[in-house]
């Protein structure tokens, strides 16, 4: 089966508010939201998500102008963002495997006017803000993102971006640079308002899904490790530590995003492989219910559309067929009894009355450096009525040819787990975590430390609409001083 035909599970998204949220400098607070908060679970909605994703994320990006970068359509989150002066509010995707923010701009050719999400879309309008500036394809910017001047550079010709995804879909249009509002954390549960300067895309243009998707947003945020990322710039200008963290609790719908120097908890880690576009971590073996399945040696390889990918924006997990077989022939040898049908075409599905955590078998993923990620029965089967439950694992043998060789673990098995991504130090880490706690990040001016938890802004989540219901905490740890 092809993957576009394959559809989303849960999307856990956020809003950002600015004033009435946080999204600050100092130790920064952006609230996030859950995209499909209110709403019944809905399995073709689950990977259809997904594969609107991996088309993207697995697909080769056309860039002319030079560079690379791999923006999705969809995230499991989005976040509420203030762009310019005076400050307007943008809803854009927080993605970890996009790189550069972009927002829709005035004048977009089929940018799209509505979304079915329950939120006001803006075009943000350049000229409309005091602070805002063109940039050029001879600033360092533009250099530095496509690693040299653009050819027929000449002066004031806009630095451009067109991306053209593999389902056809694009993007298209010019960097500038403007203002962001944030809320600086300035002691424990204790923000300010501060601004920062950062560049971002300007959407003249967008085809396929990403003018027309009823999921539509304003743009996208990337998380990503290249120059262009909102996180590397403001680390190049001595803002932020290149680093962030978050902690998805799959049961509130909650939970931590948090940019900068985590403190508490103490997390281990495993080395990324170096020179990949995605958070990709070398894998060793996978046990199910203390067996270590038996695997091709190579089956793990890195390398080009290989090796295992963290990505938090998306929601089950693929595995090549060699490993998706045999684990589910593992754990269905410690339940020969199971009756499986499928559901909607796509998920292996049972009937079960018991405690799932007492009868399937724990599955630990084991990594370089002897890093484990343990997964429960209760985060990798899901129940769509009662008695009745799937299986999120997926085979990606049923996908495309550029995805069917790599093993992406999403939200399925990081939820209730706090996950690191060390830019500076080329490591990603995990702890088991109460993801409706607080953790601590360091403030790097004055060394002080900070407690932030997903409850200190809950009590604006009334004050949302419909399906935005459930809000996380999106925090920024940085230093006080802004440019």
């Amino acid at each position: 089966m092809d993957l576009r035909r394959l559809v989303p599970l849960l999307m856990v998204l956020l809003v950002a508010q600015l004033g009435l949220a946080s999204f600050s400098l100092g130790n920064m607070v952006f609230k996030v939201q859950h995209k499909f908060a209110g709403r019944l679970r809905n399995l073709t909605e689950f990977k259809a998500h997904d594969a609107r994703r991996h088309s993207r994320l697995l697909s080769s990006v056309d860039l002319p102008l030079g560079g690379n970068g791999h923006p999705a359509e969809t995230g499991l989150y989005f976040a509420k963002i203030g762009l310019g002066h005076p400050s307007k509010d943008y809803y854009v995707q927080v993605d970890t495997g996009s790189d550069i923010l972009w927002v829709n701009c005035i004048g977009c050719d089929k940018c799209p006017t509505k979304s079915d999400l329950g939120i006001k879309l803006t075009l943000y309008d350049p000229a409309s803000s005091v602070s805002a500036a063109r940039v050029y394809c001879e600033d360092d910017f533009c250099t530095s993102t496509y690693n040299g001047m653009l050819p027929g550079c000449k002066k004031d010709l806009p630095c451009q971006y067109n991306v053209v995804y593999g389902d056809g879909s694009s993007t298209a249009g010019y960097f500038v640079r403007d203002t962001v509002q944030f809320e600086r954390v300035t002691g424990n549960h204790q923000t300010a308002l501060s601004n920062g300067t950062i560049t971002f895309g300007c959407g003249a243009q967008q085809s396929g899904g990403l003018g027309t998707s009823g999921e539509a947003l304003d743009g996208i945020l990337g998380f990503g490790q290249a120059n262009s990322s909102m996180i590397s710039q403001l680390a190049s200008a001595g803002k932020v530590k290149r680093a962030f963290a978050h902690c998805l609790d799959n049961v509130n719908g909650g939970g931590i995003f948090a940019i900068g120097e985590l403190v508490s908890p103490k997390v281990n880690t495993t080395p990324m492989v170096p020179n990949q576009a995605h958070y990709n971590v070398y894998m060793k073996e996978i046990e199910v219910g203390g067996t270590v399945l038996e695997l091709p040696t190579d089956v793990f390889d890195s390398g080009d559309r290989r090796g295992t990918i963290i990505d938090s924006g998306t929601t089950l997990a693929y595995l090549p067929e060699v490993v998706y077989d045999s684990m589910m022939n593992e754990i269905r040898s410690q339940q020969p009894g199971l009756s499986l049908h499928t559901v909607e075409e796509q998920f292996i599905c049972f009937k079960y009355s018991g405690n799932v955590d007492d009868g399937f078998p724990v599955i630990k993923f084991h990594f370089q450096d002897s890093l484990t990620l343990t997964v429960y029965p209760h985060d990798y089967l899901f129940q769509i009525s009662e008695d009745i439950w799937c299986f999120g694992w997926q085979n990606g043998g049923m996908q495309s040819k550029d995805g069917r060789d790599m093993t992406l673990l999403g939200d399925l098995v990081l939820s209730n787990k706090l996950v690191l991504y060390d830019i500076e130090n080329q490591a990603i880490g995990w702890t088991e975590y109460n993801c409706s706690s607080s953790i601590k990040v360091k403030d790097d001016k004055s060394g002080s430390v900070y407690s932030v938890g997903a409850e200190n802004l809950s009590s604006a989540s009334d004050l949302l609409s419909g399906r935005i219901a459930t809000l996380l905490s999106l925090l920024f740890a940085m230093l006080h001083r802004l440019t």
